[in-house]
């Protein structure tokens, strides 16, 4: 008889769990078009969504496609994103993304991981946003509260996202990936914080080994835990 894995059992109960509690998680970046999300996604590094969110109006409208942003005025764009931090390099990212999107993709945004990751300033986690949200490709963008809840719940141990992407994807079910990502990140925001998780009122306790978070359990249990996750 074929034994099932308890990690994998485990990650389908907490799979289970984040479902019930978070059955509506979507992307929190406003958009209508994959260029919107695309653009939207380079803004949000290290800025909030909220805060993305504010501006996205306005300069949608400035700039309808891709070749509009091409063709951008820099310091125009730069002042127009400044708020969302970084303006300068993010400035550069979306109109040198948006040259090459015009130049080999007919201005627009490419359906494959392979291509989008050929785009300046677009990575894996970009690219799984892009993928999983507009062309129901799945895939598990490892921003910071994926990272941190994929460790402290013991389901890998890496801090490379692109190492604990391929920990999660072994782990999770390939159709639920956009959507596991989705509500780890809704998890993380709403009761496993960084500094002060709420362990005390969390529904997902009794599946985690809370690893990291002080006082929760021995190294023992700890490193027995660890043996467990993949890679």
């Amino acid at each position: 008889m074929k034994q099932t894995n308890p990690l994998r059992l485990r990650v389908r109960r907490i799979e289970r769990e984040l479902a019930r509690l978070y059955p509506d998680a979507h992307c929190a970046l406003n958009y209508e078009t994959p260029l919107q999300l695309l653009i939207a996604t380079i803004l949000a590094a290290q800025c909030t969504d909220a805060r993305v969110n504010l501006i996205t109006p306005a300069l949608f409208t400035r700039y309808p496609d891709a070749a509009a942003f091409a063709q951008a005025d820099r310091k125009e764009l730069e002042r127009m994103i400044q708020s969302t931090g970084f303006f300068r390099n993010k400035a550069r990212s979306v109109m040198a993304c948006c040259q090459q999107i015009v130049e080999k993709h007919g201005g627009k945004v490419p359906r494959t991981m392979e291509e989008l990751v050929q785009l300046p300033g677009i990575g894996r986690k970009t690219a799984n946003v892009i993928l999983g949200n507009c062309f129901d490709t799945p895939g598990i963008p490892v921003d910071t509260h994926v990272g941190r809840l994929s460790r402290r719940m013991g389901l890998t141990t890496h801090t490379d996202p692109v190492k604990v992407e391929r920990d999660l994807m072994a782990l999770v079910p390939h159709k639920n990936w956009t959507m596991f990502a989705h509500r780890m990140i809704y998890h993380g925001r709403q009761v496993c914080h960084a500094r002060k998780p709420r362990c005390e009122s969390c529904t997902l306790a009794k599946l985690c080994p809370r690893i990291g978070v002080a006082g929760e359990q021995s190294p023992a249990t700890n490193v027995r835990l660890l043996k467990r996750s993949p890679g």
